[in-house]
């Protein structure tokens, strides 16, 4: 899929959460706690290091952009997506298998939204045709 320039480095970002969230996934559901252990402190590092700026970048640019084109349930929702998944980064500092993989989830699924209709919106807001 073409995208616009501001949005290519977030949209190859989105590939690695989708493999943290499938790697999450998969030892969240494997019930080993040296599993979910190794998993969750996983989750902690990328998620300081690189999906909370990710967030960051979204919500001083993008968000804004949406917000401003009167997209406000795009831009809501995905500020709701981005505090509920920062929640559930801090609660696997006592690692568990169910906040895995509540964290999992809803990863896999804000990147899909993301990807489906939040570039898609602020594309068509930037001009750029994705056919």
């Amino acid at each position: 899929m073409k995208r616009h320039p501001d949005l290519l480095q977030l949209s190859r970002e989105h590939y690695g959460a989708l493999k943290l969230a499938r790697d999450a996934r998969r030892a969240a559901e494997s019930g080993a706690t040296d599993e979910v252990t190794a998993l969750a402190q996983r989750v902690a590092a990328l998620f300081a290091a690189e999906l909370d700026p990710h967030f960051r970048v979204e919500e001083q640019g993008i968000l804004i952009l949406l917000a401003e084109a009167g997209e406000h349930e795009l831009a809501g929702r995905t500020l709701a997506d981005h505090a509920e998944l920062r929640r559930l980064a801090k609660r696997l500092a006592t690692p568990d298998a169910e906040t895995l993989l509540s964290f999992a989830e809803l990863l896999g699924a804000h990147v899909r939204f993301e990807e489906r209709e939040v570039f898609e919106a602020v594309q068509a807001r930037l001009g750029v045709d994705t056919v």
